[in-house]
């Protein structure tokens, strides 16, 4: 549980300003979703990652029949198709490297197995310690056994096979049938009971010098694979060059499928019509941040001398709420009109639209999704005053900050139903990317800059493991054939998002600067939303003072507002107390 003191409002309705606010900033001076640098990481994390570039094709690709999530900020579909490119890569390696054991376990006559038998227990350590930066005792200790058993093995190896290619071919079958009949070799041993010991003798120099050659074959391999990887890192993906959205290789290489859900899926997250899962229908906003409601007794003013007050519906309060938030694009009257030109705040570039929220029962596929204008206009109208439970209307309101790294946005909920008037507002926050997407540029700066030694020795450390990442990525490409294959999600009824490509790639944390920038979002916008409530309470002549005390504590500095646990706090020094919510995102190796 964390707690944490809710912004102060102001006691008064904060007046319009004396200028009218300008309208939305022209789309050529906001950050593209498709181009913006949270894409870009995301795209970088496709090579990265092969756990999020999984989690994203088996979301995007394998299951057509799930709508795509909102995307605030980022554009989905440029991130598939670098997964699947980053993927196709893979294949192509992980074949090689696969191959380079089978042919070479034939033209050593199973010698290499030497080397085998070590590489398969180093995988087996790193298997058993995990991916965690901080493993469990009961982890660390059987994994750093067993490493060190594999370094002695593959050390013995190693000292035998350069003694056996340097030596006479009379000592090499003395030395094979010593260690066969002492048992010291279990690999040899193993070799021995299968093929007989016919087969060791019939080993000679060229099996030899081969085996030795395979470690370094499959570390060129390992190397060539880093090197590719790079070279889109700094390449296509480089921030001079990543703008360019029709030049993009990964999107020209894909074929009919892709594209088919390419358009698909650019067509639904950025849609005001947002189709939900009921798990969880704020996916792709982030985390919940404090979410509150309140509910307060429409009484009419006394001083309307037997006036009857006006007619408050929920479009009504809505159209007091947005002029107060636009004018939080206008920058303050100060200085000449050059300087606050340049100001850079980024709720400069806050948006705000009006989504709904619509269950997908009933429809038969995704492509049956009402997304044209005319049938959102007829949903918006239809819900803005129904107030049902499946179907709901939001004002959205969105400041994307840091290259959409940071996303806040608020869902605002206006309805009045028998004399009571209920507010409801949903802040959510989208953590930064992943730590390791974030230091794509670096990873493929350094390897690229690198000397030739320093490469080397990387990949000869990397080179135990390749063939079990190998048979890994090989495995689940043919899981994701199989799926797509046999289980039918192409004409299954349509589903709600169950994953966001931008949650995968989500950090828990953020820097405390953009925490501070975060807050600062959260608070202004709900002074103005809880003022604009107030104008249009005050407006259509009801009284404001309950409003008041529930939204605003003018004593110190404290601020209450009635929970969505149903809490209420009045008096001075108040918090409000909430839970902490986390997401989980997927690891990878940085070096």
């Amino acid at each position: 549980m964390t707690q944490s003191s809710l912004p102060q409002q102001p006691g008064p309705p904060t007046p319009p300003p004396p200028t009218p606010p300008p309208a939305a900033p022209p789309v050529a001076e906001r950050d593209n979703p498709g181009t913006s640098e949270a894409t870009r990481l995301l795209c970088a994390g496709a090579y990265l990652d092969d756990a999020f570039r999984d989690a994203v094709i088996d979301q995007l690709y394998v299951h057509e029949e799930r709508v795509a999530a909102p995307s605030l900020g980022i554009d989905a579909a440029r991130v598939l198709a670098h997964a699947l490119r980053a993927r196709r890569i893979e294949l192509g390696w992980s074949a090689a490297i696969l191959g380079l054991w089978v042919v070479s376990f034939a033209l050593t006559k199973g010698l290499v197995l030497l080397l085998a038998v070590p590489f398969l227990l180093l995988g087996v350590a790193r298997w058993m310690r995990g991916k965690a930066a901080v493993a469990p005792f009961y982890r660390t200790v059987p994994a750093f056994v067993l490493r060190w058993y594999a370094r002695l093995i593959l050390l013995q190896a190693a000292v035998m096979l350069l003694f056996l290619a340097f030596a006479d071919e009379e000592t090499r079958w003395d030395v094979l049938g010593d260690v066969v009949g002492s048992g010291d070799s279990g690999a040899l041993v193993g070799l021995a009971v299968a093929g007989g010991t016919e087969q060791l003798w019939g080993i000679g120099l060229p099996e030899v010098w081969i085996t030795l050659a395979v470690p370094l074959l499959i570390a060129a391999a390992v190397a060539a694979q880093r090197g590719q990887f790079a070279r889109a890192l700094t390449g296509e993906l480089s921030r001079s060059r990543f703008a360019d959205l029709h030049g993009d290789p990964a999107e020209q290489a894909q074929g009919a499928r892709f594209r088919r859900l390419r358009d698909r899926i650019r067509l639904e997250q950025h849609a005001r019509l947002v189709l939900y899962r009921s798990e969880n229908p704020f996916c792709g906003a982030g985390e919940p941040y404090e979410p509150w409601s309140l509910s307060v007794e429409l009484r009419p003013r006394k001083d309307l001398d037997g006036r009857a007050p006006e007619k408050l519906d929920n479009s009504a309060i809505m159209r007091h709420i947005v002029p107060l938030v636009e004018a939080l694009r206008v920058p303050s009257l100060h200085g000449s009109p050059e300087i606050q030109a340049s100001v850079r705040d980024r709720l400069r570039h806050l948006e705000i639209d009006e989504v709904v929220f619509l269950p997908l029962d009933g429809l038969p596929s995704r492509a049956f999704a009402p997304y044209t204008p005319e049938e959102f206009e007829r949903q918006r109208s239809g819900t803005i005053e129904e107030g049902g439970e499946a179907r709901r209307h939001f004002l959205r309101i969105r400041v994307g900050g840091w290259g959409e790294e940071i996303v806040t946005t608020v869902f605002v909920r206006v309805h009045t139903q028998g004399g009571m008037l209920m507010l409801e507002v949903a802040p959510h926050v989208l953590r930064p990317v992943a730590e390791l997407f974030r230091y794509a540029d670096r990873i493929a700066h350094r390897y690229r800059h690198n000397h030739h030694f320093g490469k080397a020795v990387w990949a000869l450390g990397r080179t135990p493991r390749s063939a079990g990442q190998a048979v890994v990525t090989l495995w689940r490409a043919l899981g994701h054939a199989w799926r797509l294959a046999t289980e039918g999600h192409a004409r299954a009824l349509p589903e709600g998002p169950l994953h966001s490509v931008r949650e995968l790639g989500s950090d828990d944390e953020a820097s405390l600067f953009q925490e501070m920038d975060v807050s600062r979002y959260l608070k202004s916008i709900q002074d103005r939303v809880a003022n604009g409530v107030t104008v249009a309470l005050r407006q259509a002549g009801y009284q404001t003072a309950e409003f008041e005390q529930k939204i605003v504590h003018v004593a110190e500095g404290g601020t209450f507002i009635e929970g969505t646990k149903g809490n209420v706090t009045i008096g001075e020094h108040n918090t409000v107390t909430s839970k902490t919510f986390t997401t989980t995102r997927t690891g990878g190796d940085r070096g």
